[in-house]
């Protein structure tokens, strides 16, 4: 099971400018993301996890946090530090983080 993390340590760690990896579609990433979040769909994880450190913690977000766990699950296994953020952009927004929209990564 992979281990969880809230949206207030993601913001905490994004100040210090964590690795986040948001793994819905590319349509859903464009309408809102974290800021500065990459996007790699989780059908594409297995092939692009070499795009990722492997040192420091990889901060994993969906729209709600089920994608997200499956991805930190497989990210754990294949020996990063990975981890779920519990309720993923839907509760990074309702606990007035901003969201981004638009195709890049941007950072803010």
């Amino acid at each position: 099971m992979a281990r969880e993390t809230d949206v207030g340590a993601l913001a905490a760690a994004r100040a210090d400018g964590a690795v986040v990896v948001d793994v819905r579609g590319s349509e859903d990433y464009v309408v809102g993301h974290v800021p500065g979040a990459r996007l790699i769909p989780l059908a594409d994880l297995p092939g692009r996890a070499g795009e990722l450190p492997r040192r420091g913690r990889v901060y994993v977000v969906c729209a709600s946090g089920s994608r997200s766990a499956v991805a930190a699950d497989w990210l754990a296994n294949a020996g990063f530090d990975a981890v779920s953020v519990s309720g993923g952009t839907d509760a990074w927004r309702s606990a007035g983080f901003p969201l981004v929209s638009g195709p890049r990564e941007v950072a803010g």
